[in-house]
């Protein structure tokens, strides 16, 4: 069942999401339930957020994800959003 995560950065926290990138990449690359991800830029370009799409069998499996994300663990995000999604397109 596919379940979107959709994370708002804290304001100036460019850095702590540079220093934790691979972390990231290697947890998505591990776990092997997401299926689309990546970042969502700032008027200037730069990473300020992030778009997940899961697949996971219920709703507690993806909040567990997104809790375990080493991004959220180092404390990026303000925002952190986990809704069942539909694929419509694509």
């Amino acid at each position: 069942m596919p379940f979107a995560i959709i994370c708002r950065d804290k304001p100036g926290a460019l850095e702590v999401r540079k220093s934790n990138r691979e972390k990231h990449l290697d947890y998505i690359a591990r776990t092997g339930v997401v299926q689309l991800a990546g970042p969502f830029l700032d008027e200037a370009g730069s990473m300020c957020g992030s778009l997940l799409i899961l697949n996971v069998a219920t709703l507690g499996e993806a909040q567990d994800w997104a809790a375990g994300d080493p991004y959220a663990r180092a404390g990026l995000f303000s925002e952190v959003t986990v809704q069942e999604w539909k694929k419509v397109v694509g």
